[in-house]
């Protein structure tokens, strides 16, 4: 029987039942105090991750994260950086290698988005979302990858944007742009880290359920029901599945992508 170098490489691929297994990996999420970041911390960590979970302000949200993932027998500690600053990004990864002994994976969730119509933003309004959004994805990118480098066995980046960087919401010019970058700072960090064993991709969630949601924002949240394939809107585990897919083995040969998670909403119109 002739085997080719296909087969060969199929042999070597780890066995499906692994490919999601994070066991003795360690893993930041930053912006994880609250929303969708605490639900991406919670999925790795049921992945058997060691997770950090980052947050600037929502300490009592951080720490209920951490207590969470401690009850199902999970490993995680909340530390507080405002990943905006390069300071607190380095002690951020400083932190993360003296607890856990190294860094894995990185999620780049934080993020604002307020609404600000665009004849009234201020340009101190329109910073704080674009350095929020995009400047945090750039220090946080720049710093694991030095340390993942100088482990030596590469690791995955996985940047959260959303479906607004192709289709904005009235008053989110400011956040739309700067999702817009994150998609396009993923692709050429991909390019320029590959080389090191590094994969950097994006996922673009939709419209995510909170509590509250329906009755703060009730024509919008009809409008993207009926305009979802699906039908329903998302869920924080929609997202993180997305995460740990794209940070797992089963995404190996998978970098530099932009994944949409919205239940199929960008093939209608949206907004």
């Amino acid at each position: 029987m002739n085997t080719d170098l296909n087969d060969l490489d199929a042999m070597a691929a780890p066995h499906p039942r692994n490919l999601l297994d994070f066991t003795d990996q360690t893993v930041i999420v930053t912006g994880a105090g609250s929303g969708l970041g605490a639900g991406v911390a919670v999925r790795f960590a049921q992945a058997g991750a060691n997770v950090v979970v980052n947050f600037r302000s929502s300490a009592a949200g951080a720490a209920a994260v951490v207590a969470m993932i401690e009850s199902i027998g999970g490993s995680a500690v909340a530390f507080q950086a405002d990943v905006t600053r390069e300071e607190a990004v380095g002690r951020l990864i400083a932190h993360t290698v003296e607890r856990f002994g190294r860094l894995n994976v990185l999620v780049n969730n934080a993020g604002i988005y307020p609404l600000n119509p665009l004849l009234e933003m201020s340009s101190a309004a329109w910073d704080d979302v674009v350095d929020a959004n995009m400047r945090s994805t750039f220090l946080c990118t720049q710093a694991a990858a030095k340390q993942m480098i100088a482990q030596g066995h590469g690791g995955a980046i996985v940047n959260v944007a959303s479906i607004e960087a192709q289709n904005p919401a009235p008053a989110h010019s400011h956040y739309a742009a700067a999702k817009a970058g994150v998609v396009m700072y993923g692709m050429a960090a991909a390019r320029e880290l590959g080389e090191h064993g590094i994969r950097v991709n994006t996922v673009s969630p939709g419209l995510i359920w909170r509590k509250g949601l329906e009755e703060d924002w009730p024509e919008g949240t009809t409008r993207y029901l009926a305009a979802a394939p699906l039908g329903r809107l998302g869920r924080a585990e929609d997202v993180a599945d997305a995460c740990l897919f794209l940070a797992s083995d089963a995404a190996r040969w998978i970098t530099g992508a932009n994944l949409r998670v919205d239940g199929g909403v960008m093939t209608n119109r949206v907004y």
